[in-house]
């Protein structure tokens, strides 16, 4: 299996905490003899929404990485969780080795200075929101047509489906499939759950 861990650094780690925090990830990784595929450093980021504890900054470490690797998660649960310079992380399984090339292909997010960019971007010269326009009229997925699926740290592939107060649209008005809706439901709940989208305002972290 493939999974992608993305965890939030505290605002106040130092270099030294950082790279702990980074050797300690790929530590564990090595110990359960899994694959580190991407690793990449998204840099400190301003949060969409200030946390409970009034934290408004974080450094966004990311991780993707293939094996069998239900002990190896537990154990970095463990880990993170004890863990004082971590503030938040998130764990996610991404697919089935067979997919490994398209996953790997379609790891693009604005937040990365390596990988910059969305899968949106591939439709470059169209008005992207005239064309969604048209596709909720006919009641057609625009997803389906497109190829592309919500994924939470690419906002361009789900923002259009929040409105200012932070509400995630309907299907019955966008005009999206059910199985997409689900998949846009759950992206925008993993980005909330690290700031990168907020709660209350259709803010992005930047």
């Amino acid at each position: 299996m493939i999974y992608e861990l993305c965890v939030v650094a505290k605002d106040s780690v130092t270099d030294e905490n950082l790279n702990s925090l980074k050797d300690l990830c790929k530590e564990v990784m090595k110990e359960y003899k899994t694959e580190l595929l991407i690793e990449d450093d998204w840099g400190k980021r301003l949060f969409a929404q200030a946390s409970k504890n009034g934290s408004k900054q974080g450094h966004f470490l990311y991780f993707m990485y293939k094996g069998e690797a239900s002990a190896l998660n537990q154990e970095l649960y463990r880990r993170l969780r004890i863990n004082d310079h971590v503030h938040k992380f998130l764990n996610v399984n991404m697919g089935r080795d067979r997919d490994l090339d398209t996953i790997l292909k379609n790891y693009k997010t604005p937040f990365s200075r390596k990988y910059n960019g969305s899968v949106t971007d591939e439709s470059e010269g169209m008005d992207i929101e005239k064309d969604r326009r048209r596709f909720a009229r006919r009641r057609n997925c625009w997803f389906i047509a497109r190829g592309i699926k919500a994924d939470w740290k690419d906002p361009k592939t789900y923002m259009w489906l929040i409105n200012e107060f932070g509400k995630i649209s309907p299907a019955r008005v966008s005009g999206v499939s059910t199985k997409h809706q689900r998949f846009v439901n759950s992206a925008i709940k993993r980005a909330r759950q690290l700031n990168i989208v907020s709660h209350l305002s259709d803010a992005v972290l930047k």
